[in-house]
């Protein structure tokens, strides 16, 4: 008898191919900055990539309507324009893996922002987890070492992570008003803070880029699978999976992209930043288990 396939499968083997596009896609990034400029890049990335979520858009037959105006290009402004930028600068003077740890810590900003702005008070398992994550960004750091050049990237690496988080918590207030769906959302929102991105290039110079295979490669990989597919199969997972199993991305990605930046750019960790490494896995899994309850 043919085993009956859970009706979780295929959304697990959905996160599963969103896990591993997404942490590889660090390494892919950082390769691209090789041949173009961080802003020039985005700007490339992010207007194909936005016309390919439209085209999703329309072979899905989900209505074309734009959410609500102001939040969505306020989304757009910090989980695309701001995200984005910001993490491109950082890959291009950081480290791969670092850098994808740093703008992971989105969920703890996520918390602190719901605090600050929204007066919902962390419970003890909350702050546990923000502390156990001071510890290990600390050993991942090693300002006792001094800090050098990678001051400028891991800022910009954790105002990546701040700015995704505003735009999470924009999003998800925006979700309880209801009417607007998780796909159509993020292509709107991406039209939006894709248009800055390339007013930004256009007044910003950089150098020119080089079209090489290489290039052409990594920009079809940012534009077809890290924008095109896995965004259209986080919308399926959002739909299909629990909010618990869905956080399990925020834990993978990052790990994943260290391991990747290890075998491909040779970037091994030592001893103090694997343990801090493991702290902040083990303090987002502690932020995601209260988040999905």
């Amino acid at each position: 008898m043919t085993p009956r396939l859970s009706p979780r499968h295929p959304a697990l083997l959905a996160l599963a191919i969103v896990s591993l596009v997404w942490s590889y896609n660090w390494i892919v990034m950082k390769q691209a900055l090789a041949y173009a400029g961080p802003i020039t890049f985005s700007a490339w990335r992010y207007g194909l990539g936005t016309l390919v979520l439209f085209a999703v858009l329309l072979l899905r037959r989900e209505a074309l309507r734009p959410p609500p105006l102001w939040p969505t290009l306020a989304i757009g402004l910090a989980q695309t324009t701001g995200f984005q930028l910001l993490v491109q600068a950082a890959l291009l003077v950081g480290a791969a893996g670092r850098t994808a740890l740093l703008a992971y810590t989105m969920p703890f900003w996520v918390v602190l922002i719901n605090w600050i702005a929204f007066a919902q008070w962390p419970t003890r398992r909350l702050w546990l987890g923000l502390a156990i994550a001071c510890a290990g960004l600390l050993l991942v750091l090693e300002p006792w070492h001094g800090m050098g050049d990678s001051v400028a990237s891991t800022a910009m690496a954790l105002g990546g992570g701040v700015t995704w988080a505003i735009g999470v918590v924009l999003s998800k207030r925006l979700f309880e008003r209801g009417g607007v769906g998780a796909l159509s959302l993020t292509a709107w929102q991406m039209l939006f803070g894709t248009a800055v991105i390339i007013l930004v290039a256009l007044l910003v110079p950089e150098h020119a880029v080089a079209w090489t295979p290489q290039f052409i490669g990594a920009l079809a990989y940012n534009v077809l699978l890290a924008s095109g597919l896995a965004w259209a199969l986080w919308s399926f997972i959002v739909a299909e999976l629990p909010a618990n199993v869905a956080g399990l991305s925020s834990l993978v990605i990052p790990v994943l992209g260290i391991g990747f930046a290890w075998l491909v750019l040779g970037e091994r960790p030592g001893a103090s930043e694997s343990i801090g490494v493991l702290l902040i896995v083990f303090a987002l899994a502690l932020v995601n288990r209260r988040r999905a309850t």
